[in-house]
């Protein structure tokens, strides 16, 4: 495994440039390559790794590049899009850009199954059922290297993200996103986020030793940690593996360091907690980030209110085949939206609302009270 970290400065391009080329260093001859990427709801510094990456794959030899944007259920991304978060200049031409298409059955396949009892054990019995470890067909095709990469933060149901998570559930098919999300749940947010090693991560690393025994071209993680200041991502750290093995050990690297850089340690329970969401987020299903980041043992004292304030938000999913049965099942939680959803829409699912115009930050500044920016970045915890 290779890594760079500078946990109170910031990664240069220099670096990147010699730890690139160390790391690709034993593949003499490639023709052809598959860039898995994380997509728009997920802040990284793909934008500046990217470049490096391709200039040292088209020394060797590259003639064709595609790129498969590992975006769950979430909204596609546009060309554009992918070009921008990638860092593709003028200059840099990729012969496809793949969106993953979770409900297309033809654009998967079906690699394992992990069977009931694991999934039984590590839910405690709250889930009895076997996961079909279903993925996208793109990486079982001829491709001499396949490259991953993934952003390491507390996460609610992976405990962190990063790592193999980019496959499963990143490229998996409906009935693992939906069961892996739903595990989580059973398990227990709060028993689950900020940690390194948990029971939903088994899960992840169960179904992903499935899609490593289908994929035939050597397969590296390139795993980014960062922080971001005034809307700029200042690179801390990159970790690469190569193979299932090098996936789990770069991936637990980038957690040492996500977990001195994004937890945030607090002195007494708060009752009122703002957190404002990013134009990244564009949904209430990715701004809900904004509560789970909240949920860690004695955080939000009793009958305290979580604000998501996103007046850009519209919906509670850019899809209408998730949003419709999200307004018709409604949410079970003690969150208020300050958003662009509608007073009696929000009620109606069971979200408190609250007039965005309302909201201003002096109001939410003393004992008991926050304003957080970069909402849904960062874990909080007692100290």
């Amino acid at each position: 495994m290779l890594s760079i970290e500078d946990l109170n400065g910031e990664l240069t391009d220099e670096q990147f440039e010699e730890i690139v080329r160390e790391g690709l260093k034993d593949f003499c001859s490639v023709k052809k390559v598959l860039l898995i990427h994380p997509d728009y709801t997920r802040t990284d510094f793909a934008d500046k790794l990217i470049p490096f990456i391709y200039k040292e794959l088209v020394n060797k030899g590259m003639s064709q590049i595609d790129s498969l944007n590992a975006g769950g259920t979430h909204r596609e991304m546009a060309e554009i899009e992918i070009r921008k978060k990638l860092g593709l200049s003028s200059l840099i031409n990729f012969n496809h850009f793949y969106n993953h298409e979770y409900n297309d059955s033809q654009k998967l396949v079906t690699v394992g199954e992990i069977s009931a009892s694991f999934v039984t054990e590590k839910t405690q019995g709250e889930l009895s059922r076997s996961i079909p470890v279903v993925v996208n067909r793109l990486i079982t095709e001829d491709y001499d290297l396949i490259i991953a990469l993934s952003g390491t933060l507390p996460h609610e149901s992976a405990g962190y993200a990063g790592g193999l998570k980019v496959f499963f559930p990143g490229i998996s098919g409906p009935e693992v996103i939906d069961l892996l999300h739903w595990a989580a749940v059973l398990i227990g947010i709060p028993r689950i986020i900020g940690t390194m090693d948990n029971p939903a991560r088994e899960v992840i690393n169960q179904g992903s030793s499935y899609i490593f025994h289908q994929i035939k071209a050597p397969t590296i993680s390139f795993n980014m940690v960062f922080e971001e200041k005034e809307h700029q991502v200042i690179p801390k750290g990159l970790y690469i593996g190569e193979g299932f093995d090098g996936f789990i050990e770069s991936y637990k690297q980038a957690v040492k360091a996500s977990s001195k850089l994004h937890v945030i340690y607090i002195d007494e329970p708060l009752n009122y907690v703002v957190q404002v969401i990013d134009q990244c987020y564009d949904e209430i299903w990715t701004a809900g980030k904004g509560s789970y980041k909240l949920q860690s043992p004695g955080v939000m004292a009793p009958g305290g209110e979580i604000i998501i304030y996103a007046p850009h938000i519209n919906y509670f999913h850019s899809r209408r085949e998730i949003d419709l049965p999200l307004r018709q099942i409604g949410y079970h939680c003690k969150d208020t939206l300050a958003t662009g959803i509608w007073k009696d829409i929000c009620e109606s699912v069971g979200l408190g609302y609250r007039n965005p115009d309302s909201i201003l930050q002096k109001d939410f500044i003393g004992p008991g009270k926050l304003w957080i920016e970069n909402g849904g970045k960062y874990l909080y915890k007692i100290k």
